[in-house]
């Protein structure tokens, strides 16, 4: 009977695990200073480049972007990792497929089977198109993308903010309430002590 118990418990342990780290980049993503038009746009276009073939790049293309934009540059940095060692399998293999359909490109690209000069050499020759194909598949399916990202940001930042600003109102006027408080005891002591002199 423990033993069952302790599994069912692990369960759980092992998917806070993994949630935790996305539960705490959304909860700094909705604490991001700015206009929640900013920040979304900075979003949005981090998604975008987050689509592109040029992994490596993604984080600088998006914040030099963000910049000439004066969007937000560190929401645009947290988007664009949509596409991470974990999801770039499946977002290139779907931005192939897609650029490809779009380009009427019928060349399915192969790797060679043996890797020889001959085989590195059919590597680069095919590269280009490679890459133009991932370009065209990026674009189609970040567009969209960057859309929904952008409305769907913008909902949460301004729902957060909906809900934090009777917190602040009441933490505010218990602000003001015990600076009153303190001002009052303040001159209840300089009035017992002048009445001892």
């Amino acid at each position: 009977m423990p033993d069952h118990i302790s599994q069912n418990q692990s369960g759980p342990e092992v998917t806070n695990r993994w949630a935790e780290p996305w539960r705490k980049a959304y909860h700094r993503f909705l604490k991001i200073r700015g206009h929640p038009r900013e920040i979304s746009l900075g979003f949005a276009l981090g998604l975008f480049v987050g689509m592109s073939p040029f992994m490596g790049l993604h984080t600088a293309i998006a914040v030099l972007l963000a910049a000439l934009f004066k969007w937000n540059k560190f929401s645009s940095a947290l988007a664009v990792w949509i596409s991470n060692p974990i999801s770039a399998p499946i977002i290139y293999g779907l931005t192939y497929l897609i650029g490809a359909k779009v380009l009427n490109y019928e060349n399915s690209y192969t790797l060679p089977q043996h890797f020889d000069l001959d085989g590195l050499l059919a590597i680069i020759r095919g590269a280009p198109e490679l890459i133009w194909v991932l370009i065209v598949g990026g674009l189609v399916t970040g567009m969209p993308l960057a859309v929904i990202g952008y409305f769907g940001a913008y909902f949460a930042i301004y729902e957060y903010r909906k809900n934090l600003r009777p917190k602040l109102r009441i933490e505010k006027a218990s602000d003001i309430a015990r600076k009153i408080k303190n001002r009052k005891a303040r001159k209840k002591k300089k009035k017992k002590r002048r009445k001892r002199r």
